[in-house]
């Protein structure tokens, strides 16, 4: 067996991956904890946070080395996903990535986006929209990376704005604004056609990717306060852990990670190294996080009681981002249609 059909197999973490993701690990639990997540909902974005991150090398560790980045692996970048799920990082490392990822393939990425000074956004709504679309990132980026043009001739296209659009209030605490390409100051084609097009579905995929891998994070932390409440909590002289009411569901939500987990890290290996083959994994691990994230995280909530319930809980935040985060990119469902797409062109001998 060779190594890259050992890999379509075991999903386990290399020593180089385990030094990364303790690495972020310990940069998010000293620099992100969440009184520091509370203090950035009103903008949805830390600029410290984000430099301190950059300065860490989180962006160009993202990059090709012919891009001036370091050429880590999609596996790599679902490691530092996790833990910004996992610490509620209210930067928008997922979208800046992403957008950059992508300039780079096309040949049109700035130097500025490559450390971060710069900031860039991206459009990971599933259908093409026209006129005015929401932007995750929208309110606070540099450059704004959209599809545009007709059904035939697809754009991708770069927009800058002087005054950067206004923040809408979301549920996800997210840097959230309405674009309007025909009132951006620029507006550069940077791809045309057929290619151009793919390559966005690739960064499509790829937002999917570590959007689930940062669920994943956030879902793993909302059980970790959950447990420990329950074991620290007692009711008739046990503690409430021992309870199957408790036990049972906090049981279902370490399986929703595992789970999760590894559907994120196959789904990214094979857009790395197979990206023709098993082209549902991503927007199965989307799909999959986005459901299972609300359910679990509501669930963390509910063995609180009502200090769970409380605007001061941890788990409150997470509760609300674990829903607001999972409809950043517009519909899940749009993406559940797209999964039966591609299985059923499959099934019917398509080439989708």
């Amino acid at each position: 067996m060779d190594r890259y059909e050992l890999r379509r197999l075991d999903y386990s973490l290399s020593e180089d991956h385990k030094a990364i993701q303790e690495a972020y690990k310990q940069f998010f639990k000293t620099h992100c904890p969440i009184e520091t997540v509370r203090a950035a909902q009103e903008s949805g974005f830390d600029k410290s946070l984000w430099e301190r991150l950059c300065a860490m090398g989180a962006t160009t560790m993202a990059l090709p080395e012919s891009a001036g980045g370091d050429g880590a692996t999609l596996v790599d970048l679902t490691l530092v996903a996790e833990e910004i799920g996992r610490s509620l990082a209210p930067v928008p490392w997922i979208d800046h990535v992403v957008a950059a990822r992508l300039l780079a393939r096309l040949g049109a990425l700035d130097a500025d986006l490559v450390t971060g000074k710069q900031l860039a956004a991206f459009d990971p709504q599933h259908a093409r929209v026209s006129g005015v679309r929401l932007i995750p990132t929208g309110s606070i980026a540099d450059q704004i990376l959209v599809r545009d043009g007709s059904p035939e001739s697809p754009d991708v296209v770069v927009l800058t704005f002087g005054t950067r659009p206004v923040k809408v209030d979301n549920i996800g605490k997210l840097p959230m604004a309405w674009v309007d390409p025909e009132a951006a100051d620029s507006k550069t084609v940077v791809a045309s056609g057929a290619e151009a097009l793919a390559e966005y579905q690739r960064a499509l995929d790829e937002w999917r990717v570590l959007s689930a891998a940062a669920l994943v994070g956030l879902v793993e932390e909302t059980m970790t306060i959950a447990a420990e409440f329950a074991k620290n909590r007692y009711t008739l002289g046990v503690p409430i852990s021992t309870l199957q009411a408790i036990s049972h569901p906090l049981a279902n939500i370490a399986i929703t990670v595992a789970g999760g987990r590894n559907l994120a890290r196959r789904a990214a290996w094979f857009l790395d190294n197979e990206p023709d083959e098993r082209r549902e994994l991503a927007p199965s691990a989307f799909v999959f996080m986005a459901e299972e994230a609300s359910k679990a995280a509501t669930m963390a909530v509910q063995v609180q009681g009502g200090l769970g319930v409380s605007a001061e809980a941890a788990a409150t935040a997470y509760l609300v981002r674990a829903r607001g985060w999972a409809l950043a990119g517009g519909d899940p469902g749009a993406s559940a249609k797209y999964i039966a797409e591609i299985v059923a062109a499959r099934e019917s001998g398509g080439v989708k």
